[in-house]
Order: C-alpha cells, then sequence, then structure tokens
C-alpha cells in the first residue's frame, strides 16, 4: 500500500536487491538514511539505474551516491554565495541609473508612465501593511512621513528578493533605460540580461530550498554567453546558468571571477580520481579534466 513507512532495515535490503553495494559501515549507513533520506538519496542515485524496476549497474557504490550527494550540497553552497554577490550588484545598479533617468521620482518604480500595467497590477498586494511593519526602515519612513504612500526605491528594493528585483528591470517600459542597465554588464540587448538573470534567480532559489542541482534543467535555457560555447551546445543545463553568471561576475569584478572560477575548479578536482562521479562532472557539468 502507498504511504506505508519502510523501516532503515528494508531500505538497505532493497538496494542489496536492486543491485547497489553497501560498501560503508551498516551503522554509517543507517545514520545517512536517517538523516538525508532515502527519497531525497533517490535523486542521486538515479543516474546509475539502468531499467525501469530501478534496478542499478553493476559496481555502483553507495559511497558514490553519498560522494554525489556532497558534490551537490557543495555546489549550492558555492553558486548561492557569488548569485548573492550579483543580487547586490544588480540591485544598486538598477537603483542608481533608474534615479538618476527619473530624478525627480524617487517612488518611479509605481508610475503608470514607467512600469508596466503588468507589474502595477501586483504592487499593492506586495507593498501592504504587512510589508510596512515588518521591514525596520520602511516602518520608520511611513512614521516619519505619514502621507507618503510608497518609500523610495532605494529603501523599498531592500527589502525585495532577487526575483522581485529582476521583475522590476523586466517591466519597466523605457527600452532605453533598461539598455543603460544592461551595459553595465557589457551586454547590449536587455532581454539577454533578463535571460541571464531569470536564470540565475531560478539557480538561486533551488540553492536555497535545498533543490537538487548538478543534472538541473532550466526550461527557458540560458542565451548565448559571448564567445563561451555550452558543453555539447546544450543552453539548459546548469553548466549554462554558471557561464552566464561567469560572464556577469567578469563585469563586476574580474577578481570575483576568477575566485569562482578557482572554487569550481578545486571542488570537481576532489573527484579526479572517481571515475563514475568525474564522467558525472565532465557530462552534466561541463568541465573536462586534464588527461
Amino acid at each position: 500500500m502507498a504511504g506505508i513507512v519502510t523501516s532503515v532495515e528494508d531500505q538497505m535490503k532493497k538496494l542489496r536487491k536492486r543491485g547497489m553495494d553497501l560498501d560503508l559501515e551498516e551503522d554509517k549507513i543507517k545514520e545517512i538514511l536517517l538523516d538525508i533520506g532515502y527519497y531525497r538519496l533517490g535523486f542521486y542515485w538515479h543516474p546509475f539505474e539502468v531499467d525501469v524496476k530501478h534496478n542499478f549497474a553493476e559496481g555502483t557504490k553507495f559511497s558514490t551516491v553519498i560522494d554525489l550527494y556532497y558534490l551537490d550540497v557543495d555546489l549550492r553552497y558555492l553558486l548561492i554565495k557569488y548569485i548573492n554577490r550579483l543580487e547586490l550588484n544588480f540591485r544598486t545598479n538598477l537603483i542608481y541609473w533608474a534615479s538618476t533617468h527619473y530624478n525627480d521620482n524617487a517612488i518611479w518604480y509605481t508610475d503608470t508612465a514607467i512600469m508596466a500595467e503588468e507589474y502595477l497590477k501586483d504592487i499593492k498586494s506586495h507593498y501592504n501593511k504587512n510589508f510596512k511593519t515588518k521591514n525596520i526602515q520602511i516602518s520608520k519612513h511611513h512614521a516619519k512621513y505619514p502621507d507618503d504612500k510608497y518609500a523610495p526605491c532605494w529603501k523599498t528594493f531592500e527589502y525585495y528578493t532577487f526575483g522581485s528585483i529582476v521583475k522590476v528591470f523586466q517591466h519597466i517600459i523605457d527600452q532605453d533605460v533598461r539598455k543603460v542597465i544592461s551595459l553595465q554588464y557589457a551586454i547590449k540587448k536587455p532581454d539577454r540580461l533578463q535571460n541571464f538573470l531569470d536564470t540565475l534567480v531560478f539557480v538561486r532559489n533551488s540553492c536555497a530550498h535545498s533543490g537538487v542541482i548538478f543534472d538541473l534543467h532550466i526550461d527557458e535555457g540560458v542565451s548565448g554567453v559571448p564567445d563561451v560555447p555550452f558543453n555539447n551546445d546544450y543552453s539548459h543545463s546548469l553548466d549554462a546558468a554558471i557561464k552566464a553568471l561567469l560572464f556577469l561576475m567578469d563585469n563586476i569584478s574580474s577578481n570575483r571571477k576568477n575566485d569562482l572560477e578557482e572554487k569550481l575548479v578545486k571542488l570537481f578536482n576532489k573527484f579526479a580520481d572517481n571515475v563514475v562521479i568525474k564522467n558525472i562532472i565532465e557530462s552534466k557539468l561541463g568541465y573536462y579534466y586534464n588527461t
């Protein structure tokens, strides 16, 4: 019957029956199954399944599955750090360049002449009593200026998520304003920057919610990164998203871009002697080892 919990002992029996080599100490395997969970680990042993009955390829080891799991964990922590760096920089550039253009309008993000109607339909539900009271600087602003319906963008956007900031950029009507912001990242077409940002919001959210990312699929796909080929010419993988992030980081700080590249290489090189994980890194993440 669906929904019945299987004991850890039965989970181990099932894995053995399906052909997995449980090559760690039994107590350690039980600890891992109770810590990470049988269902979640299924995302990491899925690449080793060979048929619809979920049998494993000969020689599949439990320790290899765990190696892949921790590669994914370390990759999430690394990417979210640098995406957060991008988020801060993009927020600053959006505020600066748009506010410079709309110099007499500190709440330009609420203006029907500046923002698309689709965006403005939702702003009242977002910028509500709860938003005003739970965010301290917004609360202070409205206490000091009780007649203001909204706080200036430089205060308000500090409390917006990365996704919300990117939506503001998306819905600015004047494409010249969007282009000025895009050019800060050496991108001429605002829609390409929009694509990069949408992709990285998706990756960031997947990382923040402990999603499985080594084989992440990006539905929309990543617009071409200038002079940078994607692994297997596939634009829907994490490899493509990482290359978009590296491109943007290079236009923020070449040092930060180099830091990220070096840390990725260091992470991937930890698995240089693990043939199975090495093959996954090369096929999924586009990093190729020197041979």
